[in-house]
């Protein structure tokens, strides 16, 4: 008999660092589409009755970013405004250095995280790796996430790049990745989402599949 996931969704780090006028503009997927689906996500967690924990990350006090009651440390006003079942201040990329976290999952016995927010290949990433370590299973919101494009000492990479090849390695072993429609419709049908694995994932890649 199939049972149906105890999900929370997790909106990681919505402030306005991340959009125009921040220090962390995303670029793939542009806010224009990341951001109404997080929106939608969480519209759709709370009339399904699916908790809501929203994620700030605070720096120390005068960073160049994330700086604890500047501007773009404040939540994006269309996450700030809606219902949400815990709020984590979080110093570290994974959700999990969020005092309370880990022990407000167990007290609701949520069995697994869906993911959305910024960015993919930091904070997303951080947190899908250490829930699905600590036995959670995962899934990721791949249009209601995004990355942005770096350059340094080890080369460079555009967002779509970053944004990409993380959600592929997720979905190969860490979390089951998804467009925000696909996860409301296993809402809605009370279902899990299906996660492959590195095995398949390699032999594809391979062309021997």
């Amino acid at each position: 008999m199939n049972t149906a996931p105890r999900r929370a969704l997790v909106v990681i780090d919505v402030q306005n660092e991340y959009f125009a006028g921040g220090g962390l503009p995303i670029e793939h997927p542009p806010v224009e589409l990341s951001l109404p689906n997080i929106a939608r996500a969480m519209d759709a967690a709370r009339a399904h009755g699916v908790p809501v924990v929203v994620v700030q990350h605070s720096a120390p006090a005068g960073a160049p970013v994330f700086d604890p009651g500047s501007p773009g440390w404040q939540l994006h006003p269309e996450v700030a405004r809606r219902a949400r079942d815990l709020l984590v201040d979080k110093p570290m990329a994974s959700v999990f250095s969020g005092a309370g976290f880990a022990d407000w999952l167990a007290r609701e016995r949520i069995d697994t995280l869906t993911i959305a927010g910024y960015m993919t290949h930091n904070c997303d990433a951080s947190t899908i790796y250490e829930a699905a370590h600590r036995g959670l299973k995962v899934e990721w919101l791949h249009d209601a996430s995004g990355s942005l494009p770096y350059e340094n000492a080890a080369g460079r990479a555009s967002a779509e790049e970053i944004h990409r090849v993380f959600g592929v390695v997720f979905h190969s072993n860490f979390a089951a990745v998804a467009s925000t429609q696909q996860w409301i419709d296993a809402l809605k049908d009370r279902v899990a989402l299906p996660l492959d694995n590195v095995l398949l994932s390699n032999r594809r890649g391979r062309g021997v599949l």
